[in-house]
This record gives structure tokens, C-alpha cells and sequence, in this order.
């Protein structure tokens, strides 16, 4: 079965700096009309800086759709048409002081699926060269180093909330594990 939903008509309701909304009338696969409201997303990355003793470096930063701190690796939006490695290089610099000597791609999370095209791109920073955090003027972090090991367990336990973070963290602990077995 071809499951594929084409768009019929699009109807625009808002524009705004880091979103657009629209809702589409859609023909559904078996030949009914749906509707789907989409909420627009240049995209993001995520960079998980990693230490040489097995650290991650960490912010902890209010997020006011839910009103509280949460504690995040180093991500950003990215501007339409920017590199998603070049904003990751430069999140890790302005957000953690740190300049990674090389990096690994750790995939793509598509946070939201049912309603956002966001899609987040993730890397791993290694040899890393630490100094001073160059935050934007309206970010306010806290920079926190964790080792790989407890990080883990606060994803398991509850205490690491954030999606994307969650998803670095164990895809870095599964792809270290793998590379020592």
C-alpha cells in the first residue's frame, strides 16, 4: 500500500522568526481528505562535547515552554541553509568555551514527527580544546561536566528530560561500548 498523503491546499496562519504555521488539506491514502497541521522548523543541531577522561560538558539553561532548567548538550537553531556541522562547531564555542579537533556525525532526531519538520543533526566533539563560553546576548547557561557513565543514568532515571540530549547520550555510550567489546 502506497502510504503517501498529498498535499491539497495550504493554508497559512502564522509566520514568525524561528516558526511558520500552516494547516494542508490532505488526500488521505485511501482516497478520504484529512488535514495536518504543521508547524515549520529551519532545523537544529546538537554537538555532545566529549573529554579525554569520558565527560560530557553540559548547560543548564531555563526553557520557557516548560517553564524550568533543564540540562541539555550544546545546541542551536540553524539559520536557512547553514552547514549543520559549522553550527555546531559554532554552538560548542559560544555555549561551552570548546573547540573540537575532530568530529563523528551521530545521526538525525526528528523530534516531533506528527506535527514538526524539524530535524535535529547530532555530532560528537572530541579532542577537545576548552576556554571561555561566548554565549549569545539573550542565552544564559551554566556550563556542567558529567562523566558519560552517570549521564547515562540520569537519562534512565528521569533526571536528563530533553530529547535530543537523551538520544546523544545513549547513542555515544552504545557507540563507545561497541568500540572496546
Amino acid at each position: 500500500m502506497d502510504l503517501t498523503e498529498k498535499t491539497l491546499t495550504q493554508d497559512e496562519k502564522f509566520v514568525g522568526r524561528v516558526v511558520r504555521l500552516h494547516v494542508d488539506s490532505v488526500a488521505l491514502p485511501d482516497g478520504h481528505v484529512g488535514y495536518r497541521e504543521v508547524v515549520e522548523h529551519t532545523g537544529g543541531v546538537l554537538i555532545a562535547p566529549l573529554t579525554q577522561d569520558g565527560a560530557l560538558l553540559f548547560v543548564r539553561q531555563f526553557r520557557y515552554p516548560y517553564h524550568k532548567v533543564l540540562l541539555e548538550l550544546p545546541a542551536g537553531k540553524l539559520e536557512p541553509g547553514e552547514d549543520s556541522l559549522a553550527a555546531g562547531l559554532r554552538e560548542l564555542k559560544e555555549e561551552v568555551g570548546a573547540v573540537a579537533g575532530r568530529t563523528r556525525s551521530l545521526g538525525q532526531f526528528y523530534p516531533t514527527p506528527g506535527y514538526c519538520s524539524e530535524i535535529i543533526h547530532m555530532f560528537l566533539a572530541l579532542d577537545l580544546t576548552e576556554g571561555e563560553a561566548t554565549p549569545d546576548v539573550d542565552e544564559f547557561l551554566e556550563v556542567e561536566r558529567i562523566a558519560l557513565a552517570d549521564a547515562v543514568q540520569m537519562v534512565l532515571s528521569g533526571e536528563i528530560a530533553d530529547g535530543k540530549t537523551q538520544t546523544a547520550i545513549l547513542k555515544i555510550n552504545a557507540i563507545l561500548s561497541s568500540e572496546f567489546e
